[in-house]
């Protein structure tokens, strides 16, 4: 059975199931559930209710917390002047609270719509703190051991001097393969299946012994759908459905191709001078590591979660397993100005963290052909960005530290530097 004819079956199921959760009242929010009749509440729903629901802010009037969010529209504002530009959504969470969201430019240069809050797109590897934290939940439920031995699971992955016999799912979720950094991606773009990838990866030479460096990983992190789906006996994207999709209230959320183009309102792909792309199949084909799509209040959701803001759904415990260093890291995001600032760069569970000007972030970074995401947060003071955006330009990864610089009353960087000349050539995000 191919990926997407599994996933169109399984999107059918999941639409007529929220069209009979609707027949009682339950509407999506602000990322938050409301329901105005409880009868028949599925427990699913009912656990995402959490708070007192809000309305979206999404107009001038409705932005409050302690960032000026006039200023920051006009900074975004400035950002999408920019060439390599073409559609950008934004959701700030302030101090806990969803406190700004924002669409800026067109789903597609060729006639598209504009974009708002409802729009769908890639989050690309950004996508890794999905299946991670889908594990944590999982082995915090018993399903299985995160020190537990990848050959317990006969998978596909065979690694170099067979160590998926001693590595364990933290290991692979922690990129601690020793395989070469995207190790065999060009085959995957290429359309060799992603099984047929992993099961040769034991003829490459490592580029340190297994266990001991951080390499960044596609085909072989994706060895954890595998994984998954052999302990809960259905397929990734129904487990990540109703494990954590569902419970979260991020209706808009869907694993797979058809997720994204079936939405009513979807971004297209552009390259740095928004022209558009061919939407691009390959990474959807390793889901656990590229294959999320959502609007941005879904990704709002999705924050607030890993803030700790949805306990029920993903306790202390779940969360301190996905970001807890694990391993040392360099730093991301390349030559970009914003890297220079990102001290003591580590990965825990699918999930980054960075010590910025005195302050300890989380979150993670994705790119496709044509897509980029991103999510950094403080958790100490609940309050982080999400963007997601429809071509190859980078500016929006700058464009973190001047949001944290504002966050914590520091003194204006120009990060984003719009008139620098080089940005042409600036390297691209590998992860």
């Amino acid at each position: 059975m191919s990926g997407i004819a599994e996933h169109s079956r399984w999107e059918r199921r999941r639409r007529l199931k929220w069209l009979a959760v609707g027949a009682v009242g339950v509407v999506l929010v602000g990322g938050v559930f409301a329901i105005t009749q409880t009868k028949s509440v599925p427990k699913v729903v009912a656990s995402a209710v959490q708070q007192v629901t809000q309305p979206v802010p999404d107009k001038p009037s409705d932005w409050h917390g302690d960032i000026d969010y006039a200023a920051l529209d006009a900074r975004l504002r400035e950002m999408m002047t920019d060439r390599s530009m073409e559609g950008l959504a934004v959701a700030v969470v302030d101090h806990g609270r969803l406190a700004f969201v924002r669409g800026y430019g067109l789903t597609s240069s060729d006639g598209g719509q504009p974009v708002d809050a409802h729009t769908v797109f890639r989050w690309a590897s950004l996508s890794k703190t999905v299946s991670a934290t889908l594990s944590a939940r999982l082995a915090a439920n018993g399903a299985f051991s995160l020190t537990e031995p990848l050959a317990d699971f006969h998978t596909s992955l065979r690694l170099p001097g067979d160590a998926q016999n001693t590595l364990t799912v933290e290991d692979l979720l922690a990129h601690r393969t020793g395989l070469g950094k995207n190790a065999y991606d060009g085959q995957l773009e290429d359309g060799v299946d992603p099984a047929r990838i992993r099961s040769s990866l034991g003829t490459l030479k490592p580029v340190c012994p297994p266990g001991t460096c951080h390499s960044y990983q596609n085909v072989a992190y994706d060895t954890i759908t595998e994984i998954i789906g052999a302990r809960t006996g259905q397929p990734y994207a129904e487990t990540v459905e109703s494990k954590l999709f569902e419970p979260l209230g991020m209706t808009g959320a869907s694993i797979g191709q058809a997720g994204l183009t079936s939405a009513a309102r979807w971004a297209k792909p552009h390259d740095r001078n928004r022209r558009p792309l061919k939407l691009s199949e390959a990474y959807y084909r390793v889901p656990g590591a590229a294959g999320v799509n959502s609007t941005i209040l879904d990704l709002a959701a999705w924050m607030r979660a890993q803030m700790g803001l949805m306990p029920r759904v993903l306790p202390a415990d779940v969360l301190d397993a996905v970001q807890r260093p694990r391993v040392a890291t360099g730093r991301p995001y390349g030559r970009l100005n914003i890297a220079r600032e990102l001290k003591d760069p580590a990965y825990g569970l699918g999930m980054r963290s960075f010590t910025y000007r005195g302050h300890r972030l989380i979150g993670h970074s994705g790119g496709v052909s044509g897509y980029r995401s991103t999510m950094m947060f403080d958790p100490a003071t609940k309050t982080g960005i999400v963007m997601l955006w429809n071509s190859d330009g980078n500016l929006p990864f700058r464009f973190q530290g001047e949001f944290f610089d504002r966050v914590y009353k520091l003194p204006f960087t120009d990060f984003l530097d719009l008139k620098a000349s080089e940005r042409a050539g600036e390297e691209s995000l590998s992860d």
